[in-house]
């Protein structure tokens, strides 16, 4: 027993720092933790070895990150992008699955092994989009609908088809099949009404919401009991908790609380459980596919990238939305990850493919999904050069958390690029805002429903600007999590360093305000503040010098009307002008007030 319970510890310990390296250097931490279970576990070293408790551990991590994962769709918004996001599912999917299976049998493997090799090749990464749109800013772009769509759609594919064959592998083939689909439909029939009609009835009919922690015990339950539908209907359990997932919706428990239990679902499965089970792949990898089938990695590497980019590219040309958007999001959906890990992990354990094909798919997922950033940044880059990176339904506002004098001028600033919404709580600073044509609303901004009735789902761009750098960092991860793609947090550069971290994890820019925003609401208040600009030339970023006895704030960056906030990440370009709030300390600019 004490053996087993260091070996947890090790193999935890592993797991944690191989993700947190791969995050540091900007890939999913699935694959550090694959890397840790490779070079630890018995493939290389030997320091970790499988154990049951870790296996067992590992599996009911991952239920429940299938169980937060398709609670954290939306389906309203995507639904936005259903018809594009089809084709790119379609073409993606299709084109390297067909691919792959051709490979196969070129190598002489046919086959189940050809079969899961193809569904791996069609598996895209619906988590490790979710990050990298984040770390990009473009949640609210066409692209990362689509993305989101062709992810879940090409995922959800995959797990009904590895479902339909993983119970029965025998001689009886036309009927063998039939009778899978007719499970599939009869489960999914079944989720369909359980989750749009029993379960809507029951959270109708109880006395009050529950609180977070029984609310998270009730989903685990509900989506455990999904888990437990699909294997009586002879599918795999992750498909019936991800299912499970999809129809827990937040309304059912209220906005406040669905996140809370989305933390907590995260806490447990992902930072904690679901590395074992990945660490736990890692380790039955072989590293001798490097000599004995080094041409065939290769081939599927390339294949599976290559089939995936032009499939989804070709396909997608059909919605009107041109090639290069389809190349781009192609090179998004190119990332393979947990789901193909789960798949593939299962089938070996089934005996349906050997550990040398399960190697190579392992390979195969982690040089693919490498790529993604890099393709995915580049391609994103290309598409707002020329003009052709889209905004997604109708966000176009922005939201700013704070009516203070400060919050007043971003505002101010930025009317031109969208409509403009303050919140506060303050009665007086709420009042004022009013008087200066302002649109206000009076409420808590760490509260998801107030952001929701103040129209979060139409934000384009969420600055948290109050004079409390905490309650802004709160507030801009309430933002992101309700899908705000381009999130700002203002903070004193005296304090930048101390919330870095949080920063990079909420995936948010910084707006650095000199000595504190209180100080400049007190000198916009008293006439102190004047508003200078600088163009910028050929030599890059230029800023306008203070004159004596003043301080410069550079608040933002544009061109005539058009400006953004001047935050860490808004690069200026030839021809923009920088808009630097002047703070001047003698009295005698009392009466200067910020036109």
């Amino acid at each position: 027993m004490h053996g087993e319970i260091l070996a947890i510890a090790l193999t935890f310990a592993v797991a944690v720092a191989g993700g947190r390296l791969a995050t540091k250097l900007g890939y999913p931490s699935v694959l550090g933790e694959l890397l840790g279970g490779i070079l630890f576990g018995p493939p290389l070293f030997g320091l970790l070895q499988p154990s049951e408790p870790v296996k067992l551990l590992g599996e009911f991590g991952v239920l429940l990150m299938m169980v937060l994962i398709g609670m954290h769709l939306d389906l309203s918004d995507l639904r936005k992008a259903s018809t594009p996001g089809l084709l790119a599912a379609a073409g993606g999917f299709l084109v390297p699955a067909g691919l792959g299976i051709g490979l196969m049998h070129l190598f002489g493997r046919g086959g189940m092994e050809a079969l899961f090799v193809g569904l791996a090749m069609g598996v895209t990464s619906l988590a490790t989009k979710s990050r990298i749109l984040v770390d990009l800013r473009i949640l609210d772009t066409r692209i990362a609908h689509v993305l989101m769509v062709g992810a879940l759609v090409s995922d959800l594919a995959v797990l009904l088809v590895f479902s339909a064959v993983i119970g029965d592998t025998g001689d009886n083939g036309a009927i063998t099949i039939l009778f899978a689909g007719l499970r599939a439909v009869a489960f999914l029939l079944g989720a369909y009404l359980i989750g749009t009609r029993l379960i809507p009835m029951v959270a109708a009919r109880a006395p009050s919401r529950p609180d977070g922690a029984t609310a998270y015990m009730l989903i685990v339950i509900t989506g455990l009991f999904f888990g437990w539908m699909a294997e009586a209907a002879g599918l795999h359990a992750i498909l019936g908790a991800f299912v499970g997932g999809l129809f827990l919706s937040g309304h059912l428990i209220g906005a406040r609380t669905s996140r809370e239990v989305e933390r907590r679902l995260s806490t447990v499965s992902v930072a904690t459980l679901a590395p074992l089970f990945f660490i736990s792949a890692g380790f039955e990898v072989s590293l001798s596919v490097f000599r004995t089938d080094l041409t065939l990695l290769i081939a599927v590497i390339v294949v599976a990238t290559v089939g995936k980019i032009v499939g989804t590219a070709a396909l997608y040309m059909r919605s009107g939305n041109g090639w290069r958007e389809g190349a781009v999001i192609g090179a998004g959906m190119n990332g393979r990850g947990a789901v193909e890990i789960i798949v593939a992990e299962l089938a070996l354990a089934q005996g349906l493919i050997d550990q040398t094909v399960f190697s190579i798919l392992v390979f195969m997922a982690i040089a693919t999904t490498a790529t993604v950033p890099v393709l995915l940044t580049r391609g994103v880059e290309w598409l707002r050069d020329r003009g052709e990176l889209v905004k997604a339904g109708d966000r176009r506002a922005i939201m700013i958390v704070g009516a203070q004098p400060l919050a007043r001028v971003i505002g101010r600033l930025l009317h031109a690029s969208g409509p403009v919404v303050l919140i506060d709580t303050n009665e007086s600073h709420v009042e004022t805002a009013q008087t200066e044509g302002l649109d206000v609303f009076k409420g808590n901004a760490l509260d998801d429903l107030v952001l929701q009735e103040a129209g979060i789902a139409q934000t384009m761009t969420f600055v948290a600007a109050t004079a409390n750098p905490e309650v802004n960092l709160l507030a801009a991860r309430s933002a992101q999590e309700l899908g705000v793609g381009d999130v700002i947090v203002a903070i004193p550069e005296s304090a930048a360093d101390r919330f870095e971290s949080m920063l990079t994890e909420i995936g948010a820019d910084l707006l650095l305000v000199p000595d504190g925003s209180s100080v400049w609401d007190d000198a916009i208040n008293r006439g102190l503040v004047d508003e200078e600009t600088a163009m910028v030339d050929e030599t890059g970023r230029l800023v306008a010098e203070a004159p004596t006895g003043a301080t410069a704030f550079p608040i933002a960056v544009g061109s005539g009307e058009d400006r953004r906030l001047a935050t860490r990440a808004s690069a200026p370009r030839q021809g923009e002008s920088y808009v630097s709030l002047v703070r001047r300390t003698e009295k005698a600019r009392a009466g200067v007030a910020l036109s």
